[in-house]
């Protein structure tokens, strides 16, 4: 199923296994673990690795929207429900705290909310908007069940923050755990969200 389509690239959900190899191989290319410290810098990186069977799990519980360009994965925006917090071991911390954050006067446990699990464009797309693209896609397709989308991100990836935060996120915690300092970030699907 197409979501949007524009110029050569088409958001869509993943909904093959090769939709799911190629989300894993561009995560691959794209983990801190596997770049120079220059494109850390300068470009960003990605700190989890899945499985083809955690991300299997993802989409049988919610959409996963991915950017194809000729029919090949180009980016992903991964999206995780509460309830999958035990999935991924190294994400675990960020949903053990979640909950207990207060923004806006509010506990985000008030709020509903889904956390984004890992958002992702190929070295060869970027500057194209799809960034952009794909949390609007996120927020047209979960704004009616979800008040918030929040994710963290390490502190030391510079360009990943001022992207969340062109896209209107806001820096509402920072913690540290056994993996990295993080920034909890979170983005209003609806303004003036009501208790």
């Amino acid at each position: 199923m197409t979501i949007n389509s524009s110029a050569s690239i088409e958001l869509t959900f993943a909904e093959t296994e090769k939709d799911l190899e190629e989300i894993l191989a561009l995560q691959q290319l794209n983990l801190k673990t596997n770049v120079s410290e220059e494109v850390k810098k300068d470009q960003g990186f990605l700190t989890v690795c899945h499985s083809n069977d955690q991300l299997e799990i993802m989409r049988s519980l919610t959409p996963q929207i991915i950017a194809k360009a000729d029919g090949k994965v180009v980016a992903f925006a991964l999206a995780m429900l509460p309830s999958m917090g035990k999935l991924i071991p190294d994400l675990q911390p960020m949903f053990d705290i979640v909950d207990d954050i207060e923004w806006k006067g509010r506990m985000i446990r008030d709020y509903k909310y889904y956390m984004m699990g890992q958002i992702c464009v190929a070295a060869d797309f970027r500057g194209q908007g799809i960034f952009e693209k794909l949390y609007h896609t996120h927020k047209k397709f979960y704004e009616k069940e979800f008040d918030l989308c929040i994710t963290e991100i390490s502190t030391y990836n510079t360009r990943s923050q001022r992207a969340h935060e062109k896209v209107g996120f806001e820096t509402i915690h920072f913690h540290k755990d056994h993996v990295d300092e993080w920034n909890v970030v979170a983005w209003e699907l609806k303004k003036n969200v009501m208790p």
